[in-house]
């Protein structure tokens, strides 16, 4: 199954991205957009009826199979830069399931899913993405806590980051992104498990572009992957050595691991 989207690239919306992230609004009528900020654009929404209970829309009715699991999880992701999105301009953008397949982890099942995008603009392919998701079963409440790995400290570069609410909100309004563990503190802690809201995935992997972009210039490719999730009232350090990019938390633990080439 493929499915085929299309949208206009509308400069309102990466200018306030731009602004939620604390950054002066520079994206223009005609102008190139930041790599990752397609992520604001092709949304499916979808009516209430349709939607899973973290608020995203249930598997088995478009482009995921059901895998009888409830977690979701983006993991990790690679791009792959052809040349610039433009925004203002229309574009199309055409995803497909890679793959699929199913294991047995320490907490339990898991299923892995990698959906393949292309995205065009005037029949031109600007960028390719895979995007790997994980579903798994409710956490064990009585379960033995994974120990978390620790990440590097011989970066060269490093900028603090702070998450709170109001960005988690943001993030989650300008990129359509219903699942709950962004926005409801209850549904994190008492269904999901989890110490606090999420700070999103691809947040902080967007986060992570734009510093490699800053220091190294205009990305040929990246790929990112999560380690540990990321609570809003946690503070965190964005790492750069050399191609390589990590977030590290308060307590030292890895976030997320990073490449990118330019």
């Amino acid at each position: 199954m493929t499915e085929h989207l299309t949208d206009r690239l509308d400069p309102t919306r990466a200018a306030a991205l731009q602004v939620a992230l604390g950054q002066a609004p520079t994206v223009a009528e005609g102008r190139d957009l930041p790599p990752f900020f397609h992520q604001l654009y092709f949304w499916t929404p979808q009516p209430p009826a349709a939607l899973g209970r973290d608020g995203h829309p249930k598997t088995g009715q478009g482009l995921i199979p059901d895998l009888g699991l409830p977690r979701r999880m983006w993991a990790g992701g690679r791009l792959a830069f052809h040349g610039p999105l433009i925004a203002g301009h229309a574009a199309e953008k055409t995803s497909a399931v890679e793959s699929t397949d199913r294991k047995q982890g320490r907490t339990g099942p898991l299923a892995f899913v990698t959906l393949r995008h292309e995205i065009r603009q005037d029949a031109r392919l600007c960028l390719t993405e895979w995007q790997d998701l994980v579903y798994r079963e409710d956490p064990d409440p009585t379960a033995p806590q994974p120990e978390p790995p620790q990440a590097r400290g011989d970066e060269t570069d490093a900028r603090p980051a702070r998450f709170d609410t109001t960005l988690l909100f943001r993030y989650s309004a300008l990129t359509f992104n219903g699942h709950r563990i962004h926005y409801d503190l209850d549904y994190a802690r008492d269904v999901e498990g989890y110490g606090g809201l999420v700070v999103h995935g691809p947040l902080l992997a967007q986060l992570l572009m734009l510093m490699a972009t800053d220091l190294l210039g205009p990305l040929k490719t990246f790929a990112f992957r999560g380690s540990s999730p990321l609570l809003h009232n946690q503070a965190a350090t964005l790492c750069r050595r050399d191609g390589d990019l990590w977030v590290r938390g308060q307590d030292g633990r890895l976030h997320m691991s990073a490449t990118a080439t330019s």
